[in-house]
């Protein structure tokens, strides 16, 4: 009898370690399997894959046009933000009330102004990093957007991880090394070695701007409106695009020969972008910029796949791991939710020991019932054993 219930509180002292280690790792919530798989997670999943699949088009128009000698950045970028223009910033333009856009642009026209030069920087940097350096860095120094970007929403959005949400982006990144290396066993190294430090430093710039325009995004996104913001970003995009446009592009462009095929990959592409613009403000409402961000890290992964049917790529297994761990980082970072400084860390502490006071009654009713499965015969010996192993269990807690 002794010894059973000593086996007894070794388990229920692993199970407290266990519990413990959890609440370290999720925060006070203790989660089941119908809390991870739940269908917003599902939701979530499709909708970031549905974006890396719009990443994937226009990497596989721009493949196109490159191979037809078109290499104009700024005028796909333009077309782009000119459609948002059409759409978006007409819709605000027929708002009426406080928010209309003669308001809008009183006040806060010098911030959205600064939002759409940083989106169209950004675009520009690493498209132009693809002529200094190799695909392989390329591939790695963007991912230096996340930890950027978490930073950045720790800062400004008061955003707060648990070390889940660390883990999930190790994994991810994990998943990124992976595809590089099946790249590298493949043979495909693309793009230039030029000037090395060159390419890489913007790809750098490049990856620190995404953030910051992601971090504008999803503050103005959750606390204003995605009309708004889409809609300063069409007019704005469209005016430092045009300008940029006119500057570097000024040659490159009439030189295009305007024929069926090329028209069609430019409103592939434009198409693509404007539905990325479009639908990833949603995802981000739901979630947030870094969790799309991870889940954006498979848009290789998906361009890779189509090339090896359009352009011959080599197959590796590797592409398929990489896609399943890079997966399994975006499925871990989400079942736990992040939460903001300004709630009270009062609160946080009383949820911590509500369920810490949850999880003995728990363990102090498992052991009631197994004593009560004992015969009647040491009814007195087991409620003697029964209170000085309680005594000596609460005593730890």
């Amino acid at each position: 009898m002794d010894r059973e219930v000593g086996e007894n509180s070794f388990e229920h002292g692993r199970l407290g370690t266990l519990r413990r280690w959890g609440r370290f790792l999720c925060g006070p919530r203790n989660l089941t399997f119908k809390d991870v798989l739940t269908w917003q997670l599902c939701k979530t999943i499709a909708m970031g894959q549905a974006l890396s699949m719009l990443i994937c088009g226009t990497a596989v128009t721009c493949q196109y046009l490159a191979n037809a000698g078109v290499e104009t950045p700024m005028l796909q970028s333009f077309l782009n933000y000119t459609l948002l223009l059409l759409t978006y910033t007409l819709a605000l333009a027929f708002r009426r009330g406080e928010n209309n856009i003669v308001r809008i642009l009183k006040t806060k026209w010098w911030k959205y102004f600064l939002m759409a030069l940083t989106d169209v920087e950004a675009n520009y940097t690493v498209v132009k990093a693809y002529q200094f350096t190799t695909l392989t860095s390329i591939q790695l120094l963007d991912c230096f957007v996340i930890p950027v970007l978490m930073v950045l929403s720790w800062i400004f959005l008061k955003t707060r991880y648990r070390p889940l949400h660390v883990i999930a982006v190790a994994v991810c990144l994990l998943g990124v090394g992976a595809m590089v290396g099946a790249d590298l066993l493949a043979g495909r190294e693309q793009g230039s070695s030029s000037h090395v430090l060159l390419g890489d430093g913007l790809v750098l710039v490049s990856a620190a701007l995404y953030a910051v325009s992601n971090v504008c995004q999803e503050y103005t996104v959750k606390n204003l409106s995605r009309v708004e913001f889409l809609g300063m970003m069409g007019l704005f995009g469209t005016l430092v695009s045009g300008v940029q446009m006119a500057i570097f592009e000024s040659k490159a462009v009439p030189v295009i020969n305007w024929n069926l095929k090329i028209c069609l990959l430019f409103v592939a592409y434009t198409l693509c972008m404007y539905g990325l613009y479009s639908f990833m403000p949603v995802v981000v409402k739901m979630t947030s910029a870094t969790a799309v961000n991870l889940s954006l890290l498979t848009a290789d992964l998906f361009s890779l796949f189509c090339g090896m049917f359009l352009f011959r790529y080599n197959f590796s297994g590797l592409y398929i791991a990489s896609f399943v761990v890079i997966t399994l980082g975006f499925i871990m970072f989400n079942i736990v939710p992040t939460y903001t400084a300004d709630q009270s860390y009062s609160t946080n502490d009383r949820a911590y020991h509500l369920a810490s006071s949850a999880d003995v009654q728990q363990d102090g009713d498992i052991v009631v019932d197994w004593l009560q499965k004992e015969g009647q015969e040491n009814q007195d010996r087991t409620g003697s054993s029964h209170k000085a192993y309680c005594n000596g269990f609460c005593s730890q807690i």
